[in-house]
């Protein structure tokens, strides 16, 4: 089978994404030959084109993807040729038509799911399985800043939160991107104004500050944080939109009281087979259940990647944008 798939030679801006037909042999023992129908476009990708998280090069893009098995290995007996599945554990190179992927790390999707849905829901909604459940542990009736909420990883979470009880401030840009995070959940929004961002969670948590705080902007509303957490809150950074936190003092934790801040990898909570498979079980429980859905606000080409970047890192994107081979 041919493929397209993209590629970086060097780091920098979106112009250095550009693509290359490959002949796909056959898969090895223990692969599937996945042909993609939709590829799910991550803050994550464009770490890995500017170089802020180093990846060796030349490199494929893309972590995400859905679509139908064309053909499988030796040795793989849970999936068959035809089966629709999803992957955001293969390695970079979801960029692509098609590509050869190990069996061990895809999830499987109902004969019915929509591709766009779990090519957006797989990596954004286990990471807002790891961070809620695992990381932050958060429990019914924590009141939980969610920044960014009307971006596609913020609504999921916002979602997730809301599911199990607990009372979500979410911030964001202009006043349709709040709406969307109310929309999905939120009991209170406000924008990245500091004052404007404490009144709001001091309001919702009758004075005592945020139990949790899931921070996926970085440097921008990293201050931000560090004040509307409770005395003894935690603080989850888990993001770099806005460019990395660098420079944090320990002081500055307990001054600001006690604070407890992590700065997690969704895949270091998936690094085990048993728990990929409890994780994602949470995740498509979630999905059957209709508590989670992708609010998809852009789709693109695929070789139209670089333009997705450039949308979002300039922060005009809302929802999930999904890239169709």
């Amino acid at each position: 089978m041919q493929a397209i798939q993209a590629v970086i030679d060097t780091n920098g801006n979106p112009d250095v994404i550009h693509f290359r037909e490959v002949e796909l042999g056959d898969p090895g023992p223990g692969e599937v030959l996945l042909r993609h129908e939709a590829v799910g476009v991550n803050f994550i990708d464009t770490y890995h084109r500017s170089g802020l998280y180093p990846v060796p090069l030349p490199s494929g893009l893309g972590l995400e993807a859905a679509g139908v098995i064309e053909d499988v290995g030796e040795g793989v007996d849970r999936f068959r040729t035809g089966d629709r599945v999803a992957t955001f554990k293969s390695g970079l190179g979801a960029y692509s038509s098609a590509r050869i992927v190990y069996a061990d790390w895809l999830v499987s999707l109902p004969q019915e799911g929509d591709f766009d849905q779990a090519a957006s829901l797989m990596l954004k909604g286990c990471t807002a399985e790891a961070l809620i459940e695992r990381c932050a542990k958060v429990q019914a009736g924590d009141v939980v800043l969610v920044h960014a909420g009307a971006g596609a990883t913020g609504q999921i979470m916002i979602r997730w939160l809301a599911h199990i009880g607990a009372r979500v401030v979410a911030t964001a840009s202009t006043d349709e991107k709040r709406q969307i995070a109310l929309s999905a959940g939120a009991s209170a929004v406000c924008g990245y104004d500091q004052d404007d961002v404490m009144e709001t969670v001091l309001a919702e948590s009758d004075g005592r500050g945020a139990d949790v705080v899931l921070d996926g902007v970085g440097a921008a509303t990293w201050p931000c944080s560090l004040q509307a957490a409770k005395c003894r809150g935690l603080i989850v950074s888990f993001g770099n939109a806005s460019g990395p936190v660098t420079g944090v003092k320990l002081g500055e934790l307990s001054s600001h009281g006690s604070l407890m801040v992590t700065r997690p990898t969704m895949m270091d909570y998936y690094a085990v087979r048993e728990e990929f498979e409890a994780g994602t079980r949470r995740l498509t429980d979630m999905i059957a259940s209709g508590v989670l859905r992708a609010d998809i606000g852009q789709r693109l080409p695929l070789r139209e990647a670089a333009q997705a970047h450039r949308k979002l890192e300039a922060r005009e994107t809302s929802g999930a944008t999904i890239l169709v081979p």
